[in-house]
């Protein structure tokens, strides 16, 4: 894993918030990543992550600021179970993608997708 970069709540590798912003440029828009839980998976609750418009956040939410002026949004209800997660992105071939290091979780799936508490 890359050094992540350090703020309260969720934390962000470099390698991670590089591919982020690269999928942000792509959609041309000055989008944040909203990540939050839901329900469902092979442990009980999966992570879910999508890019969000700025105008979407409300009292419900928490911001946090990275590099670049990207911000995360998250639920305050999610983040009781994604607080000091830290999310990094791999390009190995086999297993690469968005990986999720939760504090919070007592057991994984081997997609590293979902998650129980």
């Amino acid at each position: 894993m890359t050094q992540a970069t350090t703020t309260s709540g969720i934390q962000l590798t470099e390698t991670a918030l590089q591919h982020v912003l690269g999928l942000r440029q792509q959609q041309g828009k000055d989008l944040w990543l909203r990540v939050g839980v839901r329900q469902g998976g092979c442990s009980g609750m999966s992570y879910m992550m999508d890019f969000d418009s700025p105008d979407s956040v409300n009292e419900h939410d928490e911001v946090f600021d990275y590099a670049d002026g990207f911000k995360i949004i998250c639920d305050k209800k999610s983040l009781l179970y994604l607080y000091g997660m830290v999310l990094d992105y791999s390009t190995a071939m086999i297993g690469g993608g968005f990986q999720f290091t939760n504090p919070n979780a007592n057991q994984t799936c081997g997609c590293g997708k979902s998650f129980g508490v």
